[in-house]
């Protein structure tokens, strides 16, 4: 049993530490007048995926290649189906044209990039594995990827958050050094505890790591945006959304795999094609919806494709 509320309370700590260590980092960047333009898309964005990254360092060290893959499969599958979904189900969402035309079809390729990356088998290769060099190769697009998100911004075609808030130096000091031990003790209680889990189950650490891990780390961003949606003042930016995943799999399995090489199971290929599927399927209800948004009906596909593939997974055990 303890080992279900120790995973739990590693999920609760990790996201907590998240959070504590952007709120700190903004502040001391900011203290330093640095532009809030800088600290958006740095210490903000990568604050966003930093649970997720935390999870895979530790599954990486420790050779869970099924975690790293999992958590970030079924983060991306969670933020666009159920997040997307569950919000524009309570209240229609505005998609920028940009996002539409350039955001969207960035993360379509990070999807396909992953998915030509992770089958080596294609070469003649006996195991498919996501090597250092394909490592390098995922954050080569990510640095491609932050150039086109400053020159956007630049353009003030993407909203920078800029409210960030200043504290005192002790207050800073304590934020960014508790956020940083939250990290780290709750990604080594996430993934050691989940590895435990699985096998208590019977199941593969894939599905828990695709699953309750991934939904854990969303969580934050799923109940914000569903809280949003209720009292109708929905500002969430779909790109946001779509920025997190393109982090995810160029940033987070990048440097996951640099770490060590991340082998990939080849029953794995459906989750990956799942990606590809639910962001294209973003892409079409984005392009075809009424004044570009996302409307009611098609956040409640959303929702059942991601029923569809809990289903397919937990049967496929």
């Amino acid at each position: 049993m303890w080992e279900y509320i120790l995973l739990v309370l590693g999920l609760v700590i990790l996201v907590a530490g998240a959070n504590y260590l952007v709120k700190g980092s903004s502040a001391l960047a900011k203290t330093f007048n640095i532009p809030a333009l800088v600290i958006g898309l740095t210490v903000v964005a990568f604050g966003t995926s930093m649970p997720e990254l935390i999870i895979n360092l530790w599954a990486s060290a420790s050779g869970s290649s099924q975690i790293a893959l999992g958590n970030v499969i079924g983060s991306n599958l969670i933020n666009i189906l159920l997040i997307l979904g569950m919000t524009s189900l309570i209240y229609s969402i505005r998609v920028k044209k940009s996002t539409i035309w350039k955001e969207i079809p960035f993360s379509l390729l990070a999807a396909v990039v992953l998915l030509v990356l992770a089958n080596d088998f294609i070469l003649d290769q006996s195991t498919s594995f996501i090597s250092r060099v394909d490592g390098v190769i995922l954050l080569l697009f990510f640095l491609l990827f932050m150039y086109y998100t400053y020159e956007l911004a630049i353009k003030r075609e993407a909203r920078v958050k800029t409210d960030f808030k200043t504290f005192k130096g002790p207050v800073i000091a304590f934020m960014i050094l508790g956020g940083c031990v939250g990290l780290f003790l709750g990604g080594k209680l996430v993934v050691d505890n989940a590895t435990i889990v699985a096998m208590n189950l019977g199941i593969s650490e894939f599905i828990i790591s695709a699953t309750i891990l991934a939904l854990g780390t969303s969580l934050p961003e799923l109940v914000t945006s569903i809280v949003a949606a209720l009292k109708k003042n929905v500002d969430l930016a779909v790109g946001n959304i779509v920025g997190s995943n393109i982090f995810n799999i160029f940033l987070v399995l990048g440097i996951s795999s640099i770490v060590n090489p991340i082998a990939v199971p080849s029953y794995i290929n459906f989750d990956m094609i799942a990606v590809i599927f639910a962001t294209g399927v973003l892409f079409i209800f984005a392009l075809w919806g009424k004044k570009w948004k996302l409307l009611r009906w098609q956040g409640a596909v959303l929702v059942l494709l991601y029923v569809i593939y809990l289903m397919m997974i937990l049967l496929r055990g």
